[in-house]
């Protein structure tokens, strides 16, 4: 462990500006599962479909019903003390920028700014038609209230607020509907399916560029919206280094390999 933190400490002072890019594993200490075991294996069935969710109503449905049964918990989870660390470190100028690949807003909880959210924000929620923006507590206010015997249930959670729950019937689920127009509400996340919005996506690449190198954090890099920044690292001689419980999909890229969990190392760092 020691070593370890020496060899990380180093790499931040040799590289001032580095980009950080961090993943679910960066919260599972908060109580928030994450995606994928040690082996970069997918735990359980796949989540909601981008595609899908716009274009079926019982995806949506179902989506709903179990969100509103797991967001809770999500909603409830505290920073943790790599989400703490980061933050330290970025106010101290140790690290460069901050992106994330996680929706939960734990970074920005705990004192990080600015952060960059890949995939969006699982607190806030969009209307599709006329674009207004709501709160997702406001939006589980209006599914407790059209669904109180569903509110009642408890279920085993799932990343990003998803709960481990098939209802019986869908058939009486009220869904949400945007308030102002009656059109399809959607959490401001990307789904599985989609891609990164085009100005988030210009904005990530920018700060990689000015980056003078990599340090992933709680991540397999799995999904290539978050590798890409080590294939570009790479591709222009920027060190990537990665503090990752399990497998990484840039292991072969790696200069540096901590095996171990952000909120036990990075504590330390400071």
């Amino acid at each position: 462990m020691a070593d370890d933190l020496t060899m990380l400490a180093r790499f931040l002072e040799r590289h001032p500006r580095v980009l950080v890019l961090t993943g679910a594993g960066m919260s599972t200490a908060s109580g928030i599962p994450d995606y994928r075991d040690a082996d970069g294996k997918r735990r359980g069935a796949l989540p909601t479909q981008g595609p899908e969710f716009r274009k079926q109503e019982l995806v949506r449905r179902r989506y709903w019903a179990r969100s509103m049964v797991g967001y809770p918990t999500l909603c409830g989870a505290a920073p943790n003390a790599g989400h703490h660390a980061l933050a330290t470190l970025q106010s101290q100028g140790r690290i460069g920028s901050l992106l994330t690949q996680n929706v939960d807003g734990l970074h920005q909880r705990a004192g990080s700014d600015p952060v960059l959210e890949l995939h969006g924000n699982i607190h806030r929620v969009i209307c599709l038609d006329c674009h207004a923006g709501f709160s997702r507590a406001a939006i589980q206010a209006l599914l407790v209230q059209a669904n109180p015997a569903l509110a009642q249930l408890a279920a085993q959670p799932l990343p990003d607020g998803d709960a481990q729950l098939e209802p019986a019937s869908l058939a009486t689920f009220e869904a949400p509907w945007c308030v102002h127009c009656g059109g399809m509400l959607k959490p401001d996340v990307v789904f599985f399916g989609d891609g990164v919005p085009p100005q988030v996506s210009a904005e990530a690449l920018a700060r990689m560029e000015a980056a003078d190198a990599l340090l992933v954090v709680g991540t397999s890099l799995t999904v290539y919206s978050g590798f890409r920044f080590c294939r570009m690292a790479a591709a222009s001689g920027k060190p990537i280094a990665a503090l990752n419980l399990g497998k990484t999909r840039a292991d072969d890229m790696l200069a540096l390999k901590i095996p171990a969990s952000a909120e036990v190392v990075l504590p330390g760092l400071i």
